[in-house]
């Protein structure tokens, strides 16, 4: 069986979220769910770089205009936060590209809008 990319840091990220997650509920906007976020991860010492620019390169050409991720965890996870009622598929081809873009080979989606529980999906290429 292969092993999962990044797994444990992956895990630590993720139970930041649903600590967020459990804390706050649903039902506030983006900027407040990524405030506390980052809050958590300092608490549990988890290494991140929040509103961090990444370069996307054209042809092997860095382009000026920058890709600002909600944050970058590890130097290796790309996390885009959404507070939304669900997940689009827009959503995931947005971290998809940004994935292939930067060649970062790991992205969480992580939505703190759903009505149920937490919605957090992995991507790896």
């Amino acid at each position: 069986m292969a092993e999962l990319v990044l797994k444990e840091e992956v895990y630590e990220v993720i139970g930041a979220a649903m600590e967020v997650y459990y804390q706050l509920g649903r039902g506030f906007l983006e900027p407040l769910y990524q405030e506390a976020f980052e809050i958590e991860l300092s608490k549990r010492g988890l290494p991140f770089e929040p509103q961090a620019e990444l370069t996307i390169e054209y042809k092997g050409q860095p382009l000026e205009k920058k890709y600002v991720a909600d944050l970058v965890c590890f130097s290796q996870i790309v996390v885009e936060l959404k507070a939304l009622d669900r997940l689009t598929g827009i959503d995931e081809a947005q971290l998809l590209n940004y994935l292939k873009m930067t060649r970062m080979r790991v992205g969480l989606l992580i939505n703190f809008g759903s009505q149920v529980t937490l919605e957090w999906k992995r991507y790896i290429i």
